[in-house]
């Protein structure tokens, strides 16, 4: 068996073992990638506001809203979104997760949103687990998005073409001709055209699944390095901690908004335990979650133990720190997410032509054969 005949035999397996998940993770990829204009849309009572000239208001005022209207929830999160949106107080309990909403400036409550029954949320998790048990589900994704990049590459190796009289035909779709040409044609040239970009974003997928995989981008971007020691948060001592001060939680918040003044979004990690610290982050742009600069506080005081600027970052880890919007598209804004969007879309098409392609020369066989 020559070396194309292997990679078309490989190609075909690969792509039947495959093929039902790849379509499944591509098209929730397709769908997802407008979600938030999609909910901006559909949900503006509660997303936007309208833009004041003041300062936010305090986040340890937002957590204390969100004990009265859910006392039996903890707050472990309060993030504010932009200048004409809603601050939300991310709380959890033994009965899952809830998110509050609030006006920023005002601090009226406007809405509880529950993740598990959130269409948008629902699709994110067939996208990265299948709504499996995340310890089983993101394997058989991360198996099939290994399997895809080699189909990837497989398909480019048996469709590149052996003479310069080829390129031509290789290229297009002969849209005059039978349907099942069409299909071929369709399956070949648009997985040729997409490759690149797919292939940039099965690689940028893998990371939600392997942390080896983000490992890698670390040291291929560095050269080498230790991830996990440049992402190594500050400790305290324990037994000089009682609990965070509402004064703490604010004074972090507005040391990271003084050092980060054209930013956008803001968030602060709220301590849950003893020995827990405040962590904070800013982002240059709203609903984009790239170059951020992080912020460690102690709980007690609000007191500066740790900054983690964009700028003082290694290139490896503002590459990784990417990786999310590079995989949505959000690193390019909508242009971006048009991309996304388009590539998911044709992904999606291949398992459906590919199967064609082979159903139609299977029963062709046995057909002849008869």
């Amino acid at each position: 068996m020559g070396f194309k005949k292997q990679i078309r035999f490989l190609h075909k397996w690969l792509g039947l073992i495959s093929g039902l998940i790849v379509f499944i993770i591509s098209i929730t990829g397709c769908i997802f990638c407008f979600h938030d204009e999609i909910k901006d849309v559909t949900r503006k009572e509660w997303r936007l506001v309208e833009p004041q000239n003041k300062p936010f208001i305090l986040p340890s005022v937002l957590q204390e809203k969100a004990k009265e209207i859910l006392p039996n929830y903890k707050q472990s999160m309060v993030s504010f979104y932009g200048k004409n949106r809603a601050a939300i107080v991310y709380t959890y309990s033994d009965l899952g997760s809830l998110y509050l909403y609030f006006n920023p400036y005002t601090g009226e409550h406007l809405k509880i949103e529950n993740p598990e029954t959130d269409f948008f949320i629902i699709v994110e998790y067939i996208h990265l687990y299948l709504l499996l048990p995340d310890y089983i589900g993101k394997h058989i994704i991360g198996g099939a998005t290994i399997i895809f990049i080699l189909l990837l590459i497989s398909g480019i190796i048996q469709w590149w073409p052996k003479r310069k009289s080829d390129i031509k035909r290789s290229f297009t779709i002969k849209w005059n001709a039978k349907w099942r040409r069409v299909n071929y044609d369709w399956h070949n040239t648009s997985g040729f055209y997409i490759a690149l970009i797919a292939l940039i974003l099965a690689v940028t997928g893998l990371t939600f699944t392997y942390d080896w995989v983000g490992d890698g981008i670390y040291k291929t971007f560095n050269f080498g390095g230790d991830k996990v020691l440049e992402t190594k948060k500050p400790i305290i001592d324990k037994t000089k901690f009682e609990y965070n001060t509402a004064a703490a939680i604010d004074k972090a918040f507005y040391q990271t908004m003084k050092k980060n003044p054209k930013a956008e979004m803001f968030y602060v990690m709220l301590p849950q335990k003893k020995g827990d610290i405040i962590n904070t982050g800013a982002y240059p742009h709203t609903l984009r979650y790239d170059h951020q600069s992080n912020y460690y506080f102690h709980p007690n005081n609000g007191e500066l133990i740790q900054t983690d600027s964009y700028d003082s970052k290694s290139l490896g880890l503002q590459v990784v720190e990417m990786n999310y919007g590079i995989h949505t598209g959000q690193i390019l804004d909508l242009p971006g997410k048009i991309i996304a969007f388009i590539v998911s879309l044709f992904a999606s098409t291949l398992p459906v032509t590919g199967f064609i392609i082979w159903y139609g020369r299977n029963h062709k066989s046995k057909k002849s054969k008869a």
